[in-house]
């Protein structure tokens, strides 16, 4: 495990769709943020598209303000039950687009639908794996969708552990009825990634300023802390799909006040 000089976290761009990535740099300067985690979508600047030319820009405004992307997140699923060759081919161009802007992950959703999940998603990680390695970009597999919780998305990582990891999503998991200790156990030697974010609540999951909502936070950077965590912790404040929330400025100065909190080693 890396230990930085300071505590390593950013924002998700999901909390401010279509903004150029130069606002982004910006903006991550200004709230003291160590990286960006950039979502690679067709309306983003950052796509799969890009040319290499885009791909060396953007890395160059990324490097020359001292930050970091993190993390790229895609939405292909692992587990999904389309033709292998189509989830394949989405995750292999993101691998290739974090080696070019020097992203060490990428994020991917289980994506499942129960029958054959894990199956697919063992025959697909080990496909890929061999590229991943040769490009030094790690898998996180997010606890979302069709395996929420811990438990559910430790079942597909742990044959591939040190090889791939997990997002642990602040929301899903508790939504789901796991309490932030048993997620913390279920992927012990699995985390690779933590995202935080507040909700109203467990039914209702419009973004709220951290600490104004119901999603444990507290404990949740209790036991990150208790598990010596290290890593990189990112803001994913949703406003792509909840435009009428408060913008991504407004929120990041309490992500920041979490994270000084909680984040090891202590914020500078």
């Amino acid at each position: 495990m890396s230990t930085p000089e300071s505590a390593q976290w950013a924002f998700s761009t999901l909390g401010a769709p279509g903004r150029p990535v130069a606002e982004h740099v910006g903006r991550a300067v200004r709230h003291g943020c160590t990286g960006i985690e950039l979502r690679v979508h067709r309306d983003e600047e950052v796509h799969l598209d890009m040319s290499a030319e885009q791909r060396r820009d953007v890395r160059a405004r990324v490097e020359n303000a001292g930050l970091t992307i993190p993390c790229l997140a895609g939405y292909s699923g692992i587990c999904a039950p389309t033709p292998d060759e189509t989830v394949l081919t989405g995750i292999r161009g993101l691998l290739h687009l974090a080696h070019d802007l020097a992203a060490p992950a990428i994020r991917v959703f289980p994506g499942g639908t129960g029958e054959g999940d894990a199956e697919r998603a063992e025959r697909r990680l080990a496909l890929l794996l061999p590229e991943a390695r040769a490009l030094g970009v790690t898998m996180l597999v997010e606890t979302h969708d069709s395996h929420a919780t811990g438990v559910a998305v430790a079942s597909l990582v742990r044959p591939f552990a040190g090889a791939v990891a997990v997002i642990w999503d602040a929301l899903h998991p508790w939504r789901h009825g796991e309490a932030p200790a048993d997620t913390a156990r279920a992927l012990a030697g699995l985390l690779g990634y933590v995202q935080i974010k507040d909700a109203v609540s467990a039914a209702d999951t419009t973004p709220v300023p951290l600490g104004t909502g119901s999603v444990p936070l507290e404990e949740i950077g209790a036991t990150l802390r208790e598990q010596d965590w290290h890593g990189w912790v990112s803001l994913e404040w949703e406003r792509a799909w909840y435009p009428d929330v408060p913008a991504l400025d407004a929120v990041l100065p309490g992500a920041r006040d979490w994270v000084a909190r909680y984040a090891l080693p202590p914020l500078h």
